[in-house]
């Protein structure tokens, strides 16, 4: 329905963003890639997908053409939802997820949360053949922030994912702990996400 949306951007958080244009807000669910890409621009354009299942009605945006086509053909296997596409795409880089999916990578594909072995094997038998390995991957740099925003942004989005609130808070005060260095929001959700909460 929608192939993109460019306008200001009103707001950003890791799992969503919201576009203005024209005088309406646009609402959408982002995965953390593309939240690390928008940056602090003020405006920007998202690929689009508007998502429609019996009562869910939802807008997904990726900062990248490749990103959206993923995103369709992860939707496109069963058992897959819209879901853990996003979590698929916000654990991992889409060029790190193809990668997993072509070599067979059992454990990888596994680590996503939701993603269990049926389907793990569903997705590399499915869409094995569908991804080129040659795609150009672009590195984002974050910038630094405190501490207590990193952990509050990395919570609302982890929340977001569906992840229960207090399972999220203890796995970030965690990581935090541990941590030797700052961490962007980006590096804690991933590492939170791999830790099995």
């Amino acid at each position: 329905m929608y192939a993109y949306i460019k306008g200001k951007l009103v707001e950003k958080a890791p799992a969503k963003a919201i576009i203005e244009v024209g005088g309406l807000g646009y609402e959408i669910n982002i995965p953390l890639s593309t939240y690390s890409k928008i940056g602090d621009a003020e405006s920007c354009k998202l690929y689009t997908h508007f998502y429609v299942k019996e009562d869910i009605r939802a807008l997904y945006g990726f900062f990248e053409e490749d990103e959206k086509k993923i995103f369709l053909t992860l939707i496109g296997v069963s058992g897959i939802g819209p879901s853990t596409a996003m979590m698929a795409l916000s654990s991992m880089t889409s060029q790190e997820l193809k990668k997993a999916i072509v070599t067979e990578d059992l454990s990888t594909i596994q680590s996503i949360k939701g993603v269990g072995k049926k389907t793990a094997q569903r997705l590399i038998l499915e869409l094995k053949d569908k991804f080129d390995l040659h795609a150009d991957e672009t590195s984002s740099s974050a910038s630094t922030q405190t501490t207590s925003t990193v952990r509050q942004e990395a919570l609302s989005a982890l929340v977001a994912l569906g992840i229960n609130k207090a399972a999220a808070e203890k796995t970030i005060n965690s990581i935090l702990k541990t941590s030797q260095e700052q961490v962007t929001i980006e590096e804690l959700i991933k590492q939170a996400l791999k830790s099995n909460i």
